[in-house]
């Protein structure tokens, strides 16, 4: 399968939103009522077509996703002001989501979590641009610098 990174860092192709199985995108919603508390999505409206195309999109207040598109970046990962507050709310790691929620089963994150994985995603296309990667790693823990 090939990766789809969203300007973000998320994994696009990992996201059962952009599945046509209405029954898994319902399962990925009610996963992400119980862990998150999100309560707008349902399976009609979760469907996604990830932020690289212009096509239909879960996250219909994203803010980096805009402002990425106007200053013309393919990843928030190439912007100076990397990371910032239209980002911030969606930098995570697979170790910080699971201190948050430690109870989430193996099978509950690979479908609902793992695509989430921003930060060392971010760290990656910076590094292979050759910029600061500083204030990204910051967000790790330490365990995984």
């Amino acid at each position: 399968m090939t990766e789809i990174i969203a300007r973000c860092g998320y994994r696009c192709d990992l996201c059962a939103a952009r599945s046509d199985d209405r029954e898994l995108r319902q399962r990925m919603v009610d996963g992400w009522r119980e862990i998150y508390g999100h309560q707008r999505y349902t399976a009609d409206n979760v469907r996604c077509d990830g932020c690289l195309a212009n096509g239909r999109l879960a996250d219909i207040n994203c803010r980096a996703r805009p402002c990425a598109i106007e200053r013309g970046l393919e990843s928030c990962a190439l912007c100076e002001e990397c990371p910032c507050d239209k980002l911030e709310p969606l930098l995570t790691s697979r170790e910080r989501q699971m201190r948050k929620h430690p109870d989430v089963p193996e099978d509950t994150y690979n479908l609902c979590m793992r695509q989430f994985d921003s930060i060392p995603r971010l760290i990656k296309i910076r590094r292979e641009a050759g910029l600061d990667c500083t204030a990204l790693e910051a967000l790790l823990p330490q365990s995984s610098r």
